[in-house]
């Protein structure tokens, strides 16, 4: 009688990621590569409806079409909360909202993942928002990793914030003293810490998610040790901090932008060939940036006053019809009067950018940017200097870290608010452009040299590259 063949079981990894683009990018491509990587998972990503991200939906239909390696799975849509709450604090609302998923998050595992005899459950990746389903996989008895979209020194600052609470620190305000915050080299100003730590709301959101991380079994961090050395260090001699995995930087070479329609990369692209090398200025503020007009024109009237090559990408501002910024039909009508005329030559305005491409392009040479964090490591990777021009979440703490504990940016502003109703002059907006192509030689040189080991990271033996084979072996259950 012939023995009985026994089939191997693939560890099923179901991710939950948060329904916002910055977060569904950099989760996809780390899910891409873990496959890469070793094939002995399956992956299940559960999949929230926005309440109101339109771009979104149109990303996840590409993703179902284009990777049929991965198993996506809509959850049933819930009531959102009231606008009210998203207009006071973005970040409570998204919590809120996504926690009231947890029923159908596992009742979907139960059904569709579990019942699945060909798999065994390994565990669930979740975003930084949805520790509300840490308990899920506690009652299913594996292990929750947490898939940290930022860099590891904000991580650090959201797990500081319960031992500050506990000890009776109360929300921040911006006129505060400078914060001793231990993942940060130097003193962090008030004025840049995320605004939600400024509401009552927030604050005590943030202290909850990072009381929840603390039960996770890992945290898988998009940056790479020697990025920010002093905040890994901090983070792995911690008591209480679950192992943090660096594995990036997870950048999505290809460019697959949720919102990119391409009717101008062509165009772009052949207008970026024809530049010097490293003279342009590129300026894009992620999928959610845009600015009124009065602010328009002072950024119009500041490139025309450097006399430096530009590519700029402009969205119109949200309106009352929809939370997003929208496409510009017409852009005479937001600049200055002849401003296109008199640029022709040296500049290239559009709506959509292909912003990977850009950055690998030799002809730019500076990057000003809302210091997003995809947006980050992108730019380093392709060795790119940054100006900094933070709108709203993390990104003002991001753009102190760029400037002064890294020294890889140059400071256009820090403290910038996208609804503070500041507007920065021409002035400014020229003497930043000016210098960072002109000028700037530190910040050059060190970006430069951030590339370079960013990539020796990524290769065998590199820091990341340890950290994800580490990674793998722990979350197939060969490593303990």
């Amino acid at each position: 009688m012939a023995p009985a063949q026994t089939t191997t079981l693939k560890n099923a990894l179901v991710f939950v990621p948060a329904p916002g683009i910055g977060h569904l990018v950099s989760v996809m491509e780390f899910a891409k590569r873990l496959l890469e990587r070793d094939d002995s998972f399956s992956i299940t990503m559960l999949l929230m409806s926005p309440p109101f991200a339109h771009d979104v939906t149109t990303y996840v239909e590409k993703l179902n079409a284009s990777h049929p390696e991965f198993q996506f799975l809509g959850l049933p849509t819930v009531t959102p909360p009231p606008l009210e709450d998203v207009l006071a604090c973005p970040e409570h609302f998204v919590s809120v909202f996504i926690a009231d998923h947890k029923n159908h998050v596992k009742d979907m595992i139960v059904n569709h993942v579990l019942s699945n005899k060909s798999v065994k459950l390994a565990g669930l990746v979740l975003d930084l928002f949805c520790t509300a389903f840490v308990d899920v996989a506690k009652d299913l008895g594996v292990p929750s990793y947490i898939f940290f979209a930022s860099g590891a020194a904000f991580l650090g600052s959201m797990l500081y914030l319960p031992d500050r609470f506990d000890k009776g620190g109360v929300t921040y305000k911006p006129t505060d003293p400078d914060s001793i915050i231990p993942s940060y080299i130097n003193p962090v100003p008030s004025r840049v810490l995320p605004s939600l730590l400024f509401h009552d709301g927030g604050y005590s959101t943030f202290v909850s998610h990072a009381r929840k991380f603390k039960e996770a079994k890992g945290i898988i961090v998009n940056t790479f040790a020697e990025l920010e050395s002093h905040a890994v260090n901090y983070l792995n001699g911690e008591a209480g901090v679950p192992h943090v995995y660096t594995v990036g930087p997870v950048v999505d070479h290809k460019g697959n932008s949720p919102v990119a329609d391409g009717n101008q990369r062509e165009e772009i692209m052949n207008w970026l060939d024809a530049q010097p090398e490293k003279s342009v200025v590129f300026l894009c503020f992620g999928s959610q940036g845009s600015f009124g007009v009065p602010q328009l024109k002072e950024i119009a009237l500041g490139l025309e006053q450097s006399g430096q090559r530009f590519l700029w990408s402009i969205r119109r501002p949200p309106s009352q019809e929809s939370l997003n910024p929208g496409e510009v039909n017409d852009f005479s009508e937001l600049l200055p009067e002849g401003f296109q005329g008199r640029t022709k030559n040296v500049g290239f305005i559009c709506g959509w950018a292909p912003q990977v491409e850009v950055l690998a392009h030799k002809a730019t040479g500076a990057f000003v940017s809302h210091c997003g964090w995809n947006s980050i490591l992108e730019s380093t990777w392709y060795g790119v200097p940054v100006v900094t021009w933070p709108l709203y979440g993390e990104q003002q703490i991001n753009a102190f870290q760029l400037v002064k504990d890294a020294g890889v940016a140059i400071e256009m502003k820090m403290d910038y608010r996208k609804d503070g109703g500041e507007v920065v002059k021409a002035d400014q907006v020229a003497k930043a452009v000016k210098d960072v192509i002109e000028g700037a030689s530190d910040v050059k040189s060190k970006v430069k040299a951030m590339s370079e080991t960013g990539r020796k990271a990524l290769l065998e033996g590199g820091s990341s590259y340890v950290a994800f084979e580490t990674l793998v072996g722990v979350l197939s259950g060969n490593k303990a």
